[in-house]
């Protein structure tokens, strides 16, 4: 039962006149209004009341038509939801931030709700984040819990990404029970040699006859064949696991890298750098060991283990038992151990992806580290997370030093129990020494087995860990996906928004109802102080998120109905955050288009104001720029981003503070171009010097998160409003300036 409905059964029963059908939504608290002590709370939105519960206790009830707006707002450590009454604010709850996704999620709902007359449940179905068997919160975007899933489940899961490489595993399965019987071979080859040519009766005399001579070397050679055999067979069964491992491993990582690039930006911003590249590299890998080496020897010792138990049994049961009778112990030990083995193996994998990622973050910001003089403190805090990391390592390899040489121990006694019954059986001529020699090889090939077996857990557990992370992101949901009717469209450039409301964080709208037209070949200006969403807009028409409520139409179809292969291949970007791969500055500029000549290239970059400058280098357009282009300047990233967009010849053009880098004669220059360039083709801009925008066609200025004036550069001056004193405030500054 999800919790919205728990709720409304428990209002019914505190209050008998509401009825289960009455209740819009209900949501829980955890926090006192005035302090922190905690209160097991709820609030209940009826269409004609807000009902707020303290304890079963009434401690406020609102009138629906008194509220003109609900507020969601962030506190420090927890979450407020409050609502305007009759003009003022009046708090509904406090919380903590294990509520805040919900809360904020009601309250966006509810206000959508006056606005609109309808109220949506989907974003609180999603958020039943809470596993009901253990209690743990589901990993992001995943409703499974992987610590309650049978591991079954992901073992069939990794089966049929491994069932195109089944014949490699095939064979290595058969190889692995010819390799299981053969090792079974020299015990008895020995017990023949011993009792057949060594403690013989009249072996001395025996040895001068060709037929003595024949037979020990014939056992000798064979013991050599046996041992050649296993050799081989071995080799050969590395050799198939190493193609069906390898080629698996690359086919999950191909998976895995796959589905992290059709998440949305948002959903990717949500884990650190280090954290995905675990999961990439090093869950792929150890998932490959496992399977390459564990699994297959963990089948090679169950088979030897079952073949040797047979024989025991079958010499002598009583024998056999007392042998295997500490087997079940370990068992059931190992199995007591098995979630905080667990836990221990998730907690490593955690230290370890924090290490990585502050590793990653360093390298990648190694300029500012040094130009802070901050290495020591970096230092400092990589070699805190280190420390952590070895913690985590240190309980868990002193856990296994001290359980695994009392499993061992226990693994053991029964040969204790093989001397005394050999010894005797021996000494009243009962078992020869052949026998003898026969049953202790046994008994420590049996214990060989038991003994790996008991260590199993431990590589388990600790490919399960990994196991579950690769899952984790395989099973994250694709909040921007494209449909399966999905369409190729060959873009015109008109660009319509219709009532667009969205937000990164449910109940925090960045931009609240939008309506706009962008006509073909408009360059449109998108201006408006820092934080009103001008680059939310312009991401919105990129599809790196979709929108909360609305819709974005591009000549006409809804961009969710457009591939977004077919969208993006027609729109080029110059970022504010300007990014370079590490590379040559030719393989920068063509990135965007992979077949371009190299006359289309150059061509480019003198329209971008970037040739003269690349010329100049050691190596002109094959000179590398270094990762993320640190050999540029920040001028010279940006025109060679500029080359970049320009080359890939989109049908809109997205300038997000493309010329905020430049100085004043290069983007003179740069802005020649672009007003040529952009004459057959839907043009963005977001600039910070508003004069750049002033051949603009049409001018947005943006004002808390809505279109607060639209018009050109002349219109908007006249009307001497927002646009105005932005303008008036520049040119202030300008002069102050100088």
């Amino acid at each position: 039962m999800s919790e919205r409905a728990e709720l409304t059964t428990r209002l019914c029963r505190i209050n008998q006149s509401i009825k289960p059908d009455d209740v819009v939504v209900a949501f829980g608290f955890d926090l006192c209004p005035d302090e922190n002590s905690p209160v097991d709370g709820f609030v209940a939105v009826t269409s004609t009341h807000v009902y707020v519960y303290e304890d079963d206790r009434l401690a406020a009830d609102f009138d629906q038509d008194k509220i003109s707006e609900y507020i969601f707002t962030n506190g420090v450590g927890c979450v407020f939801a409050e609502c305007v009454y009759d003009g003022e604010h009046m708090l509904l709850c406090r919380a903590t931030m294990e509520h805040r996704d919900l809360i904020s999620s009601v309250i966006w709902q509810l206000n959508r709700r006056r606005e609109r007359g309808t109220y949506s449940y989907a974003y609180e179905n999603e958020i039943d984040v809470t596993c009901p068997k253990c209690g743990i919160r589901y990993p992001s975007g995943s409703h499974v819990c992987p610590h309650c899933t049978a591991k079954t489940g992901y073992f069939k899961r990794i089966w049929e990404i491994a069932r195109p490489y089944k014949f490699f595993i095939f064979l290595s399965i058969g190889l692995y029970f010819i390799s299981a019987i053969v090792q079974l071979l020299p015990a008895y080859l020995n017990k023949l040699l011993i009792d057949n040519y060594i403690k013989v009766d009249g072996a001395y005399e025996l040895s001068q006859t060709s037929e003595f001579i024949i037979g020990f070397i014939g056992v000798i050679v064979s013991l050599l064949g046996v041992n050649i055999l296993t050799r081989a067979i071995g080799v050969v069964r590395g050799l198939t696991l190493i193609e069906a491992g390898t080629r698996m491993m690359v086919a999950l990582r191909g998976m895995v890298f796959d589905k992290i690039q059709r998440l949305s930006v948002s959903k990717i911003s949500k884990r650190t750098a280090g954290e995905l590249m675990n999961r990439v590299t090093d869950d792929t890998n150890q998932l490959q060991n496992f399977i390459t080496n564990d699994i297959g020897s963990a089948l090679e010792q169950i088979l030897i283990f079952l073949a040797v138990s047979v024989i025991l049994f079958a010499y002598d049961w009583r024998l056999a038992f007392l042998i295997l009778l500490p087997a079940p112990i370990v068992m059931i030990a190992n199995r007591l151990f098995h979630t905080y083995m667990r836990r221990v193996f998730h907690r490593q994998w955690v230290m370890n992806s924090r290490a990585n990622t502050i590793l990653h973050d360093i390298f990648s910001g190694i300029r500012v580290v040094k130009a802070y003089g901050s290495e020591h403190r970096e230092m400092e805090r990589y070699d805190k997370a280190t420390r952590d990391e070895c913690n985590a390592q240190i309980t868990a390899e002193t856990f296994f030093a001290k359980f695994s040489p009392l499993m061992s121990f226990l693994m053991g006694i029964g040969e204790f129990f093989l001397l005394y019954y050999s010894g005797a059986k021996i000494l009243s001529h009962e078992m020869t020494l052949g026998d003898m020699q026969l049953f202790t090889t046994y008994v420590s090939i049996i214990y060989g087995p038991l003994r790996w077996l008991s260590n199993f857990p431990r590589r388990y557990e600790r490919t399960m860990t990994s196991v579950v992370k690769i899952f984790d992101i395989i099973d994250e949901d694709v909040d921007v996906d494209d449909k399966a009717d999905a369409v190729e469209l060959d873009i015109k450039g008109n660009i319509e928004f219709t009532d667009v409301s969205f937000g990164y964080d449910s109940g925090n709208n960045v931009l609240h109802n939008i309506n706009l037209t962008v006509s073909p070949g408009d360059f449109v200006g998108i201006v408006g102080r820092s934080g009103v969403g001008k680059s939310t807009l312009i991401n919105l028409v990129m599809r790196l998120y979709d929108v909360d409520d609305g819709s974005i139409k591009i000549d006409g179809v809804d961009i969710r109905d457009i591939s977004q292969s077919s969208l993006r291949s027609q729109i080029g970007v110059v970022l504010q955050e300007t990014f370079l791969f590490s590379g040559t500055v030719y393989e920068n500029i063509a990135y965007a288009k992979p077949s371009a000549t190299r006359d289309e290239v150059l061509a480019a970059a003198k329209l971008a104001g970037a040739h003269s400058f690349i010329m100049k280098m050691p190596d002109a357009y094959n000179t590398r720029v270094g990762e993320r282009g640190h050999t540029l300047s920040g001028g010279e990233r940006q025109r060679i981003a500029i080359a970049r967009a320009l080359l890939h010849d989109p049908r809109i053009l997205i300038l997000d503070e493309a010329t905020a880098s430049l100085d004043t004669e290069t983007e003179k220059q740069i802005q020649d171009a672009l007003q040529t360039l952009s004459k057959n083709r839907t043009t963005l801009a977001i600039a910070h010097r508003l004069s750049t925008l002033r051949n603009a066609t049409k001018l947005i200025v943006l004002d808390k998160g809505t279109v607060a004036e639209v018009g050109t550069h002349d219109e908007l001056m006249r009307r001497r409003g927002i646009y105005y004193g932005l303008v008036m405030a520049q040119r202030q500054m300008s002069r102050m300036s100088s």
